[in-house]
């Protein structure tokens, strides 16, 4: 559970209420591809998306709002019919370390060109219905909500996101008969679409991956303000459990994502690790994560 569930109590015993929402998204819309439409149609867009992603209540949690989870949308839109817009999205998270200022990547991705088509009517609420597959932008954007809140949630307890992914599940189930993509196992080759996500999410095989990013921050980064040295053998013996999925699936998407976000981060925090260790690590990373070996590649050249 999050740190925050105390607090929470105590300002409840107090009589107070405190604010519903969990999300702090910020969404950019680029349409500079788009020609001989009006920019005001984007910049109602954008804000109608944050609003929905914003002030929607997607748990029973209670949140304050320096609490709210950070994290940022950016849609590009590739070409408008009408109504209809072909688009690309880019996801990205981040979660606070304790006693720092650091916020620690924990979701980076980018749907597949082609993935991301909806329709959008200006002036129009944006409505999401979790029993049915009604809107296609609305199911896209309560699927990542409920992916950000869960994978937060897993770095503060052992598997925490569970109720989060079941919930995103739910809005795959509903799609598997909607006219666009990203929904269905067949339309992705690689196996890197929305099903093939939360398939991995919840598969027990891979709950290696989850496990380690409870381990990676709530018992490595989280206390690296006060034990360095012991933070990073967290981390460290965290990435064996991400070994342990690579070596059952070298083509995880999950593990793809992962290591995408935290590529750049885990060569700042070994680049000053003993030449053991970062040796170790180095062998790891190298392993599961070929995509940056190059990055990786610092770590043997960085002396103590």
């Amino acid at each position: 559970m999050r740190k925050r569930t105390k607090l929470v109590i105590i300002i409840i015993i107090l009589g107070f209420r405190l604010p519903a929402q969990e999300l702090n998204c910020s969404v950019q819309i680029n349409a500079s591809q788009v020609t001989g439409i009006s920019r005001q149609i984007f910049d109602n867009m954008r804000k109608d998306i944050a609003q929905f992603m914003n002030t929607t209540k997607w748990t029973d949690y209670e949140f304050q709002n320096n609490e709210r989870i950070k994290c940022s949308m950016v849609i590009e839109i590739k070409s408008v019919q009408g109504n209809r817009y072909t688009a690309t999205l880019q996801v990205n998270s981040v979660r606070p370390v304790f006693e720092s200022s650091y916020e620690s990547p924990i979701l980076r991705l980018r749907e597949n060109e082609g993935d991301f088509d909806f329709e959008y009517i200006e002036n129009t609420p944006l409505t999401f219905n979790e029993n049915r597959h009604s809107d296609n932008l609305t199911a896209v954007l309560a699927f990542y909500a409920y992916i950000i809140i869960g994978m937060d949630f897993d770095t503060f307890k052992m598997e925490g996101g569970s109720p989060f992914f079941q919930k995103a599940q739910k809005i795959v189930n509903n799609a598997q008969g909607s006219q666009f993509k990203g929904w269905k196992a067949f339309e992705a080759r690689k196996q890197d679409n929305r099903y093939f996500l939360i398939s991995k999410l919840l598969d027990t095989r891979n709950g290696a991956a989850r496990r380690a990013m409870y381990r990676y921050h709530r018992q490595g980064l989280d206390i690296m303000s006060e034990k360095v040295e012991q933070g990073r053998r967290e981390i460290s013996e965290s990435l064996k459990y991400f070994q342990k999925v690579y070596r059952v699936d070298r083509n995880s998407y999950l593990l793809k994502i992962i290591m995408d976000a935290k590529y750049k981060e885990l060569i700042n925090i070994f680049s000053e690790a003993y030449a053991d260790e970062k040796a170790k690590v180095y062998n790891i990373l190298k392993e599961i994560d070929p995509a940056h070996l190059k990055d990786y590649e610092k770590l043997t050249k960085t002396n103590n």
